[in-house]
């Protein structure tokens, strides 16, 4: 596909014609995440690296830009091909209204190329005074704000909120309440926070220190050493503490995974799909602080378990121990994958964390192309690997010890029916009760959904071989 022929524009200001440029770009980028199905992220970053000419606010505009038009694209796919002109750039004003994008400049110009009537261009008049009220009250306007402007817009379009994650999901990922939808929607329609954890550090000293650098960071309410940063982007080797090992980068839906876990001072854990050992890391620093607890104050903690970290891919493993050997944390040895067999010894673990491949539809919110470029077929064809995984795995839990099972998934396919064929075929285990950190129920199962705590979304079950 090739980017929209702007050739019947006519650009007379500065403004538009950086926003003619900006939404050529938008466009060659917006096909090539379609065209390719690569993730979005990975293409922009590809983009920005050959064409280093664009400064911060242009990466800004273009990078935000291609993620709103994702994030709104189940209604705006419905105003028709992309490919024609005046249609782009309507979904392009669109876009900017539904986010509230403040480069009003581009978005105006954006808007005068739309071709929109009079009466169109006096119902985004009066949306921008009120969503201007809503912002000046501290109100933030909701997705069924969003919903009302898009009918009043193009009348003759039914938009619904249930549209904005595509309709495959819902049988997946089968919700009956409508409110809690709704809710779902709401969250899966903003961005959540950069959330962290502190390592090494005492939570309180590392948010005052990552205050001191202009870094809009506050401590959660739900785990001690969980961190949100805000917002806005931020440039990571800027920041001395993540510099230094004593900040990490996770989400908190992906903390609830290690917190879950438990693990204590001298117990030993094997992290089966470590990846680049995020929850390796965590798991480490929980041992940490369970040592720390277990002393007086006079006296240095002293960890005697370990953790081995385990994944197919050679790189991420080596991620993972640059990353170790950051935070200065011992105990952390690496065993790779490389065929059906155990990379580590059978019945010798305290602990088995299984954060399985998945769909990754709890991570949508970061990444709203994924809900475009999947399709079902995502959902459906991991179960038989992650039953796979976890039944190989389990081999290596002691007697009396505890096997997690995670996904970065809402959907039951991914999440609870594995579990259970898994307990069919395994009696030897039996799930236990653990409580879900955001709303205290006492659960066998625990999802963590996107609008419970303003994160991802995430799935996890603990077990215990009898």
């Amino acid at each position: 596909m090739q980017p929209a022929n702007h050739s019947q524009i006519q650009a007379t200001t500065p403004a538009e014609k950086r926003a003619l440029s900006y939404s050529s770009t938008i466009k060659k980028l917006f096909d090539e995440v379609l065209d390719t199905k690569m993730p979005a992220d990975r293409i922009v970053a590809n983009y920005f690296r050959e064409h280093k000419k664009h400064g911060s606010k242009d990466r800004r505009v273009i990078r935000e830009t291609l993620f709103g038009l994702f994030r709104w694209w189940g209604w705006l796919k419905q105003l028709g091909s992309q490919h024609d002109e005046q249609t782009w750039f309507k979904m392009l004003s669109c876009c900017a209204l539904l986010e509230q994008h403040n480069w009003q400049q581009f978005a105006n110009a954006w808007q005068s190329f739309s071709g929109f009537s009079t009466e169109q261009h006096q119902t985004i008049a009066d949306f921008m005074t009120r969503a201007y009220l809503s912002i000046q009250e501290a109100n933030a306007l909701s997705v069924s704000d969003r919903n009302q402007l898009m009918n009043q817009l193009f009348a003759d379009i039914e938009f619904k909120e249930q549209q904005l994650v595509p309709d495959w999901f819902w049988d997946v990922c089968p919700i009956e309440d409508e409110i809690q939808q709704i809710k779902l929607i709401e969250a899966m329609s903003s961005r959540p926070p950069i959330w962290a954890r502190a390592q090494n550090i005492d939570t309180q000293v590392a948010v005052k220190q990552l205050q001191q650098a202009g870094i809009d960071a506050s401590a959660s309410e739900y785990f001690a050493d969980a961190l949100s940063l805000g917002n806005k982007s931020i440039n990571l080797n800027d920041v001395a503490l993540y510099k230094q090992g004593q900040v990490e980068i996770q989400d908190l839906a992906s903390q609830v995974i290690g917190n879950t876990c438990q693990p204590k001072a001298d117990e030993k854990w094997w992290d089966t799909c470590s990846g680049a050992g995020g929850k390796t890391l965590q798991l480490h620093s929980l041992m940490l602080q369970n040592a720390s607890s277990n002393l007086s104050s006079s006296s240095k903690a002293k960890l005697t378990g370990s953790i081995v970290s385990s994944d197919i891919r050679s790189k991420a493993l080596e991620e993972l121990k640059k990353r170790a050997k950051r935070a200065n944390f011992k105990g952390i040895t690496v065993a790779r994958w490389k065929s059906d067999d155990l990379p580590v010894d059978a019945n010798s673990f305290d602990g088995v964390l299984v954060d399985a491949p998945c769909s990754c539809t709890g991570t949508w919110r970061r990444n709203p192309d994924m809900r475009w470029i999947d399709d079902r077929s995502c959902v459906d064809n991991k179960s038989e690997l992650q039953l796979d995984i976890l039944s190989r795995s389990s081999k290596a839990v002691k007697t009396g010890a505890h096997l997690v099972y995670a996904t970065c998934s809402l959907s039951p396919i991914e999440n609870e029916q594995v579990v259970e064929q898994f307990l069919q075929h395994n009696p030897n285990f039996d799930l236990v009760l653990s409580t879900h950190p955001f709303t205290q129920a006492q659960q066998k199962h625990i999802t963590v959904w996107p609008n419970e705590a303003n994160s991802d979304g995430m799935y996890v079950a603990r077990m215990l071989r009898k």
